[in-house]
């Protein structure tokens, strides 16, 4: 695992996340129109389309996972999970942590409250190691304080 610091801008995205998320949207949206095609004589138009929409509803779901990424530049760093986006100054950022188990980092941030960082998946073993290393070392090169470890 190499702590080198990377050159900035950098952006972390899970590569499993997006890939298993957009096929799985794509089933269901197709599967709902074949089903709204081929579905019982009784069912109405508005019927059909009901089922067509909630497959399209299923599909944003997954595509707020999917696009669930990390970004650091020179003057912090930008979190964008499934249903918020958060701008952090790299001052804002305390420490990062992630224990065996936990699915993505976490940031402890100076207002005492914690921020998960999605962008970084653990179910990807190695990339989310390098992943998180690569924060980390971010972490205390633009940390405000210096690091008392």
């Amino acid at each position: 695992m190499s702590t080198d610091v990377p050159a900035l801008p950098v952006v972390w995205r899970p590569r499993t996340t997006r890939i298993v998320a957009y096929t799985m949207a794509g089933v269901i949206v197709l599967g709902m129109v074949v089903l709204a095609i081929v579905v019982a004589p009784s069912f109405q138009i508005a019927d059909r389309i009901l089922l067509v929409l909630f497959g399209l509803g299923l599909a944003w779901i997954l595509h707020m996972l999917a696009r669930c990424h990390a970004a650091a530049d020179t003057s912090g760093l930008t979190v964008v999970n499934a249903f918020r986006t958060r701008r952090l100054a790299w001052a804002e950022v305390v420490d990062v942590t992630m224990n065996v188990g936990d699915p993505w980092p976490t940031l402890d941030l100076a207002d005492g409250t914690t921020l998960g960082v999605m962008g970084i998946n653990a179910t990807e073993k190695t990339r989310a190691a390098h992943d998180f290393a690569q924060l980390q070392a971010l972490l205390k090169t633009h940390a405000e304080a210096p690091d008392p470890r």
